[in-house]
């Protein structure tokens, strides 16, 4: 289902440019049959989660993930990704089923939807730790707000587009972007020739639309710029979630909270946030559960 979703791996004029370009629809087409979201949710998740996909793949070691956090006063509210080094992709949204007027443009309000807010970017590395970063929205309409957060938290110069574009029965016609950031090295020449093509540049979903691809796309930003195609890495949208994490989440909630569930004596029914997959326990089931939180 995701042949046709990858992230091309770019550096141009001798390691002076890094960049990352992305087609990704079946990828956010299934982010919204996991979460029936509207168009505009959809639009919004879909940009947030192919941002995410760049940023994960540029991450080093399997088990590493990143994850956009955005939490907003917008009727969305909130929406969560995670992304990995192995192209793989899974997130939700706080409310799936807005429904907004269109902007000024008459295209899809993502800015709308999402409103004021914050995003975090969460990188775990396998560390004690992890490193945050935190910045407010700019925009709400997510290319803008990775632009800054790349500029105001790692202090990288960078042009992220990010678009979704959807048909009339709800389904996604396009999904992909770019991200383009100058490393320590480059000049203000390289800097101008940069934002002469993007200014001049069709939206990511039109060119997609009009039939090309990463490589075109890439061609038509960095022509003449020496560019090379490091890596061609497939992307797909997969959460990971199973019987054995929803148990250990139900554990996790205590003791008291588990019994609680037992003395109603109905089965419990828990689903993934990410992927909408529901889980059923059965009252035996909790009993078990019960005695395992008791070892701890």
């Amino acid at each position: 289902m995701f042949e046709n979703d990858y992230i091309l791996r770019v550096t141009a004029l001798k390691g002076m440019i890094r960049a990352f370009f992305i087609t990704d629809r079946d990828t956010v087409e299934s982010l919204r049959k996991a979460h029936n979201t509207s168009p505009v949710v959809t639009a919004a998740l879909g940009r947030l989660a192919t941002g995410a996909l760049m940023m994960g793949v540029d991450m080093k070691d399997k088990g590493e993930s990143v994850t956009l956090k955005i939490e907003s006063d917008g009727p969305i509210k909130g929406m969560t990704v995670v992304a990995d080094p192995e192209g793989n992709v899974k997130g939700y949204p706080v409310e799936p089923l807005v429904i907004i007027p269109a902007n000024s443009k008459g295209k899809l309000d993502v800015g709308g939807a999402v409103g004021k807010g914050s995003l975090s970017v969460i990188k775990d590395m396998g560390l004690k730790e992890p490193y945050t970063g935190q910045v407010p929205l700019i925009s709400g309409e997510i290319a803008e707000d990775l632009t800054y957060y790349f500029a105001a938290s790692e202090q990288i110069p960078s042009s992220v587009a990010l678009g979704v574009l959807m048909n009339k029965e709800n389904t996604v016609r396009q999904a992909g972007g770019f991200m383009i950031q100058l490393m320590p090295g480059a000049d203000e020449d390289v800097l101008s020739r940069l934002e002469e093509r993007l200014a001049s540049m069709k939206s990511v979903t039109a060119c997609l639309d009009e039939g090309m691809g990463p490589r075109e796309i890439m061609e038509l930003l960095l022509s003449d710029m020496e560019a090379e195609i490091n890596e061609k890495i497939p992307v797909r949208f997969r959460c990971g979630c199973s019987r054995e994490r929803m148990e250990a989440a139900i554990i996790s909630i205590g003791r008291k909270d588990l019994r609680s569930l037992i003395d109603e004596g109905e089965p419990v029914e828990a689903v993934c946030h990410f992927c909408g997959t529901k889980y059923r326990f059965e009252v035996e089931e909790l009993k078990k559960l019960w005695l395992r939180a008791q070892e701890r």
